[in-house]
Order: C-alpha cells, then structure tokens, then sequence
C-alpha cells in the first residue's frame, strides 16, 4: 500500500508543477505574466484555439490535482489504522478493577495477636509550650495619669 501511496505522491508533485506552468503560460487580458513567458510560444504550438486548449488543461490538471490529494488522504488514514493493528504496536486495552474501599482500622490488637510494625515513617510531634503569661501590669500611659 505504501508503494501506491508513493507513487500517488510523485504524481500529485507532477500535477501541481504542470499547474503551475499551465497558468503561467496562459495569456491574461492585458498580456502580463503568460506573454511574457510563453504566450507566443503556446500560439505557435497550438495554434490559434491555444486559450482553449490551456483553459480545458488547467481545469482537467486541477480536477485531477484535487482527486489524488483526496485519495492520498483516505489512503494515509487506512494505512495509518491497519498497520497498526497489523504490527501488534496498538496499545491493548485494560480495563481498572473497581476501587477498593479503604480497610476500617482496629482499635487494638487481639489478645495474643502479633503486630508487624508498619513500615510507613511515622512522624512524631511535640507539643510546643504555649507563651508565658505576662505576670507585671502594664504601666498607665503618661497621659493618662496627667490630671486637667
């Protein structure tokens, strides 16, 4: 599939450069571009009806340019979803077990039971000793003592 696709390509290249000529080559109303590189060599060619025969080439090359460009699309998506499947590099799917609700903890150990300790770090806090109180009042403002 891949070698079509290639070949497609090359010819789509080939397409659009001819378009590219094709429209150069055309002679506008006011001469321009197409006199300027070809217009009398393409009358000289073909002959008189030379408007028509570039006119008709141009719309056959962008109708054919549009048609390859389309079938390219559609043959890089087929190619792009088969050969992956093809080659086994398509990811498997999985599906997750339900969650599981969290074990309820034991207030203490049974009698005779063995505990493991856990190999979690725990982490131990210390109670920080609250600020002292202040114990001397507070001396009055100096204003406050003034009498009027």
């Amino acid at each position: 599939m891949s070698i079509v696709l290639g070949i497609l390509t090359f010819v789509l290249i080939l397409v659009s450069l001819f378009i590219v000529l094709v429209v150069l080559a055309q002679k506008s109303k006011d001469g321009g571009m197409g006199a300027a590189l070809g217009g009398g060599a393409a009358e000289a060619a073909f002959g008189a009806e030379t408007g028509n025969v570039l006119s008709k080439s141009t719309i056959y090359a962008a109708v054919l340019f549009f048609v390859l460009a389309f079938a390219l699309f559609l043959g890089r998506i087929y190619e792009n979803k088969h050969a992956a499947a093809a080659s086994g590099n398509a990811l498997p799917s999985i599906t997750a077990p339900a969650a599981a609700a969290p074990a309820p903890a034991t207030a203490a150990p049974a009698a005779g039971a063995v505990t493991m300790p856990s190999t979690a770090p725990t982490t131990t806090t210390t109670p920080t000793p609250a600020a002292p109180a202040a114990t001397t009042p507070a001396a009055p403002a100096p204003e406050a003592t003034k009498k009027p």
